[in-house]
């Protein structure tokens, strides 16, 4: 190796440089025991200027080699003195000369000097520094991206990108929304404090770049923008570092901008260089993405808010003196509307009928839900006729089939008048499960009125049936979600019409929404969080009232073609 070419070429007693020594490619200085510089190489008087023989260390060569010549003396002392090979004892260590960063190898000489090898490694320690940092900024990127894409809150994104932007690029960090009814909104972070938000009204073209960024046209570079001139509201209130250093990016979103990002950098603190500002548009293409993620989720929201509006389920009561009430649940356990749909129309006057409707659509989920709409909103049209049920189911009928839909619906109508104390039905049903009534007494009366499918076939035929209830006495409607939930003891049997029957016998001289809870919560329970079909029942019932020579327990409404 170089380092015994060395020693076997240069003994300690020789005052003069070989030309081996001096050919050796990297600067090497030899020094005795008590620091004593006993030769140097050309290459290393170049780069030391005050290293000469007889001269010492501590005045040669800088302060961490000095020490490092002391500490390797002291240490490998008595393995020279005993003849030992010492070279594995000997670390090596790293320090700056001038603007360059040296890694000085020791090796041992018979007579106790050490040789010290200086291999200039800054090109390795720029890479190795460079390497760490684009670790860091790739780390930094992947935690961002987490942060910004955990919420789908616009204000919230807004605070994370402004926050994070703060604690990693800059000293202040200014996300702008775009503007909006001439009105900046702001969130301002300052490093290690808690974000701001501002709703301003200011013209952005006060701040070099900042129009364009929030147009989407690409960052201006930094140098061109100056501090001086930055208006009062880009610095956070309470701010009082001077800015000597501002960049300006937009924050590209799906197609449209999603903002602009200012980064602010304080007198404590080096400029942005240009790969600082590449990186910062790297952070910002992820917030730009988030936050026009999170507005894309927001309109979206407020549409699906305003449609699910028409197709919720109405909220029910009394209508015209007769007791109305409802339940419906979906599906799934995370949706809210389905194929399965109810809706009460109340009558003009007090002595007007009421029209109640209950239907089902074929399958579930929000394509269903969306015919569910159609055809409530087709009803809805079909009110001035609502006293002819047939007519208004082939009309109905009519709209599906020259729909794009090709999904067809069960329905049953119930026209409701209080008469008195009693509650006057004519029902008709189009393909679905009869109304069944619950008796004061505790039976159950299946009301036999049948018809078509609704959106099935070109004509349809329906047949309506009247029938009476007594005060207490509930009709209830109801959709084949709850006949055919699956469960039970053995997982895989239905609930069934008889032990639907069973369980509204039960329910005798109950409310009306009493009646449909009771329902729904054997069929929930039958099911054990099972897969079910959508489940939907409305109770129509005559109240009661407080003179009891209206009851009459015995008596039995009847029913009439």
């Amino acid at each position: 190796m170089a380092s015994s070419e060395v020693v076997s070429v240069t003994g300690p007693e020789q005052g003069s440089t070989s030309g081996l020594w001096a050919s050796a490619p990297c600067p090497a200085i030899v020094a005795d025991a008590v620091g004593t510089v006993l030769e140097v190489n050309p290459a290393a008087a170049l780069l030391l200027a005050g290293a000469a023989p007889g001269a010492s260390m501590s005045d040669a060569v800088p302060g961490w080699l000095a020490r490092a010549h002391r500490e390797t003396a002291v240490g490998v002392g008595p393995a020279a003195r005993d003849g030992r090979h010492t070279e594995d004892l000997l670390p090596s260590v790293a320090g700056r000369i001038a603007t360059h960063s040296y890694e000085a190898y020791p090796t041992l000489r018979q007579d106790g000097s050490v040789v010290w090898w200086l291999v200039d490694d800054t090109d390795r320690r720029i890479a190795e520094e460079a390497l760490a940092t684009e670790r860091e900024r790739t780390r930094f990127l992947a935690e961002a991206s987490n942060v910004l894409l955990a919420s789908l809150n616009t204000d919230r994104c807004m605070a994370a990108t402004a926050r994070l932007a703060a604690e990693h690029l800059a000293d202040v960090a200014v996300v702008v929304a775009p503007p909006s009814g001439g009105k900046l909104s702001l969130a301002l972070s300052i490093e290690g404090q808690d974000v701001t938000r501002a709703l301003i009204a200011a013209d952005p073209s006060q701040l070099p770049g900042l129009s364009e960024a929030l147009q989407g046209f690409p960052p201006v570079p930094s140098r061109w923008i100056d501090p001086a001139t930055l208006p009062d509201w880009i610095v956070p209130e309470g701010f009082a570092g001077t800015i000597q250093s501002v960049v300006v990016t937009p924050l590209p979103g799906h197609g449209v901008p999603a903002g602009a990002l200012i980064l602010l950098r304080t007198i404590d603190h080096a400029e942005f260089r240009e790969n600082e500002e590449v990186f910062a548009r790297l952070f910002a293409a992820r917030a730009g993405a988030a936050l026009s993620a999170s507005r894309l989720y927001s309109e979206q929201s407020a549409i699906t808010r305003t449609l699910m509006r028409d197709l919720l389920p109405p909220r029910l009561q009394r209508l015209n003196g007769v007791d109305i009430a409802g339940g419906y649940r979906a599906a799934g356990v995370d949706e809210r509307v389905g194929g399965d749909f109810y809706d009460a129309h109340p009558g003009s006057s007090a002595d007007d009928e009421s029209l109640v409707v209950l239907g089902d659509v074929c399958g579930k989920g929000l394509d269903a839900a969306v015919l569910t709409g159609k055809i409530r909103n087709t009803l809805q049209a079909l009110m001035p006729m609502a006293d002819d049920h047939e007519r208004m189911l082939q009309l109905l009928n009519g709209a599906l089939l020259t729909s794009h839909h090709t999904r067809f619906a069960t329905l049953v109508m119930a026209s409701v008048q209080r008469t008195e104390n009693q509650v006057r039905l004519r029902l008709t049903s189009a393909g679905h499960p009869a109304p069944l009534v619950v008796r004061m007494d505790g039976s159950v009366e299946e009301i036999p009125t049948h018809g078509t499918l609704i959106g099935a076939l070109p004509a349809i035929e329906v047949t309506s049936i009247e029938t009476v209830l007594q005060p207490g006495e509930t009709c209830v409607l109801y959709t084949d979600g709850f006949t055919e939930a699956r469960g039970g003891p053995v997982g895989d049997e239905l609930f069934g019409d008889e032990r639907l029957k069973r369980a509204l016998s039960e329910c005798a001289g109950m409310p009306g929404e009493a009646v449909v809870e009771r329902i729904q919560m054997l069929a929930s329970q039958w099911v054990r969080g099972g897969g079910h079909d959508d489940m939907a029942a409305i109770a129509i019932s005559a109240p009661l009232t407080t003179h009891l020579s209206a009851v009459n327990g015995h008596t039995r409404g009847r029913y009439t073609a």
